[in-house]
């Protein structure tokens, strides 16, 4: 039977048909439906970790223990997840242990481009890219069999383009894989430094070996069409060049390391011109490079961004048949309406605060009209740049400065920063959004919601008491549609000489259950305070401000906003 799959559900189809037993994940664009699809299969443990360093470590313990395990982490993930993954390379692993990381280049819901090929390249770890969602699947089964058979644990690598796109997908039965019986082994998994080195050799070892072995793989194909232009590609890359570039023979890589170095030396020598295209960094183009093969590549197609059937198409002087659309509206990213988030940036950015911002839904926060945002570097940066600030301009600095940070991530790698605020004597004041979910990227649960992945009641950590255990004393909630509380709450945390948390605590507006009526305007006198929130369900018509019923949720958060009270709450539902 065949169904038709985002790349993303076709790796936790993958798994579903490998046995896999365990996936322990944390949510991150464009990653993040893989286990949200994977959590509905019975068959295998699911879980929404704390952050990624987390989800891998239960993974590993998972393969330790004998289970076939999977974690899925968007690229900056795997920075997170980092430490353990070096070291997994050395222990190896008894069942098996895929990782997914799913690459965004042109940043369509990221902070960078990083590229995640260079990690299996540091830590030797096996990568296998996709380019459908058959292939999703099927190198997901792969991975594992690749895990298992050379002790290792396994990189399957997506990018947005194939996370997010859809193709016919074969489905199968799942394999019958049992759980292996633990077994103690000190030397291989205590990786203290006399076991570490002795481990070493046999990673170096087992990549020689994998390298070899990839030059016979099924995973790794020829396409002939000609001899005038080979094109080396792997994922994405695949699907473009095939379209753009019909007349060109490709080698069409689906292990991207170890590199199969025999058969690229092979392809290179029945073509007269040889060019790797690939995304983001000249990974395979350095390595094709230094083993003495003349190839081009990004001297072409350029080091940034995603490429494009038309992008190729120009790289190679041709032009692209399917021209670009114009005058196409913009329609920037914005807070949802009835967003909690909004007040909260309103009030902050009427007071004139600097702001040290985090990832997530508030990260919108930045953009005009609210306009509240001075930083944003990664999960939980928040409080430490905060902190830094003040170490920088001394404690006076702090009292105009304040940390927001979501629920999420503050449980994801926020904690550490406030323990390191207290503990240093910080002065600062840190906002935790807490809109009771896990928002930016569609709603997953976290360990505050009360829920687990599967919406079954959870334990729910207390932000207040978990606040207060790290040592902060002055800890306030609010809900920050209160505005007069929720300044007065800012100026009192402002004021101390220590760090202050403040939980603005309301549920995101899109996971409400109850509805209220929109807000009715009358009598308009068109001076425009209502809009400084930049709530996208009100707008200028004419000479009035008027409300878009369509999108109005009734939070009746512009409703004090208006000096000439014109603005009331709706009728009875």
């Amino acid at each position: 039977m065949k169904k038709l799959m985002l790349g993303n559900e076709a790796v936790a189809r993958g798994a579903f048909e490998a046995g896999c037993h365990v996936v322990s994940s944390y949510p991150g664009t464009p990653s993040t439906e893989i286990t949200e699809y994977a959590a509905l299969y019975p068959e295998m443990n699911c879980e929404w970790a704390t952050n990624e360093k987390v989800a891998t470590e239960v993974t590993f313990g998972a393969a330790m223990a004998g289970a076939r395990a999977m974690t899925c982490m968007k690229h900056v993930g795997v920075n997170v997840a980092a430490d353990p993954l070096f070291t997994a390379a050395y222990t190896g692993v008894r069942g098996g242990m895929v990782v997914v990381c799913a690459d965004d280049p042109a940043m369509h819901s990221s902070q960078n481009e990083q590229d995640s090929r260079y990690y299996a390249l540091s830590a030797h770890i096996p990568m296998l890219e996709p380019s459908d969602s058959q292939e999703c699947k099927d190198f997901t089964a792969v991975a594992f069999d690749i895990s298992e058979t050379y002790d290792t644990p396994v990189f399957v690598r997506l990018v947005t383009r194939i996370a997010h796109a859809r193709s016919a997908v074969s489905m199968e039965d799942r394999r019958d894989v049992p759980v292996k019986a633990y077994a103690k082994d000190m030397p291989k998994y205590v990786m203290m430094p006399a076991m570490a080195r002795n481990r070493h050799p046999v990673v170096e070892k087992r990549e020689k070996q994998l390298a070899l072995d990839a030059n016979h793989m099924a995973i790794n194909r020829e396409e002939m069409a000609g001899t005038d232009l080979g094109i080396i590609c792997a994922g994405s890359c695949y699907q473009y060049v095939k379209e753009a570039l019909p007349e060109a023979s490709v080698l069409k890589l689906g292990m991207v390391h170890p590199l199969p170095m025999d058969l690229i030396k092979s392809f290179s020598k029945k073509v007269h011109r040889l060019v790797v295209v690939e995304e983001l960094e000249p990974v395979i183009e350095r390595q094709v490079a230094a083993a003495g093969i003349p190839a081009e590549g990004k001297n072409l197609t350029g080091y940034q961004g995603e490429l494009s059937v038309g992008a190729i198409r120009a790289a190679f002087g041709m032009k692209d048949a399917v021209p670009e659309a114009a005058g196409l509206p913009v329609r920037p990213p914005a807070l949802c309406p009835g967003c909690p988030h909004r007040s909260t940036f309103d009030v902050l950015h009427q007071m004139k605060l600097r702001v040290m911002g985090d990832i997530g839904c508030y990260t919108l926060g930045a953009l005009k009209p609210l306009d509240s945002i001075d930083a944003c570097l990664c999960m939980g940066a928040s409080i430490g740049m905060a902190f830094g600030a003040e170490k920088a301009q001394g404690k006076d600095f702090s009292k105009g400065t304040v940390a927001v940070i979501g629920d999420s991530t503050f449980l994801h790698s926020g904690v550490t920063g406030l323990i390191d605020a207290v503990y240093n004597r910080a002065s600062i004041t840190v906002m935790i959004l807490d809109n009771r979910i896990t928002g930016m990227t569609g709603h997953q649960q976290n360990p505050a919601t009360g829920k687990d992945i599967k919406g079954n009641p959870a334990p729910e950590i207390d932000l207040d008491a978990l606040c207060r255990a790290c040592g902060v004393t002055d800890v306030t909630t609010v809900d920050p549609f209160d505005r007069k509380a929720l300044k007065a709450a800012l100026l009192s945390a402002l004021g101390n000489d220590q760090v202050s948390v403040i939980i603005a605590k309301r549920p995101c507006a899109l996971i409400l259950t109850e509805t209220r009526p929109p807000v009715q305007i009358e009598a308009c006198r068109n001076c425009g305070t209502c809009l400084r929130i930049g709530c996208p369900a009100l707008r200028r018509e004419g000479k009035a401000v008027v409300v878009d019923q369509a999108l109005c949720t009734g939070c009746g958060n512009c409703i004090p906003l208006c000096p000439f009270g014109c603005i009331r709450q709706g009728g009875t539902p």
